[in-house]
């Protein structure tokens, strides 16, 4: 891993929203990033089931971590649509992104969260603005 792409990965990892709810960076390469979280309790809604709110959390971290790791500069969510396809209770989830179109100025990325064994829980398409120094 070059040291640039080394940055770009720090600078989630060191975030305290990132740390707060648990997530951790499994892969994180040139477009192949993995994003992993235990659910906790504290992460269920009052359904008892993990929170919509933390599935759109994680497949817009998974479509950022995919657009900066190939484009190795910041970038901010303009639109994101999350289809919620599958609750989950327990154990680990996982997220992947990758880049379906990239231009200039934006970028547009699809995410797939999937349990433990690989069930499909949500699926979202972002667009993201890439900012330039």
């Amino acid at each position: 891993m070059s040291k640039r792409i080394e940055d770009v990965r720090k600078s989630f990892e060191n975030s305290p929203f990132f740390t707060h709810i648990g997530f951790e960076i499994v892969e994180f390469e040139e477009g192949n990033t993995r994003l992993k979280l235990p659910i906790t309790s504290e992460l269920l809604n009052a359904n008892d089931s993990l929170h919509g709110g933390v599935h759109a959390t994680m497949l817009d971290l998974s479509l950022g971590m995919a657009v900066r790791s190939v484009t190795k500069t910041r970038c901010t969510t303009i639109s994101l649509n999350v289809n919620y396809l599958s609750p989950s209770t327990e154990g680990v989830v996982f997220a992947t992104g990758r880049i379906l179109k990239q231009g200039y100025r934006m970028v547009v990325a699809e995410a797939e969260m999937v349990d433990e064994a690989g069930n499909m829980l949500a699926k979202g398409i972002g667009t993201y603005k890439l900012i330039r120094d």
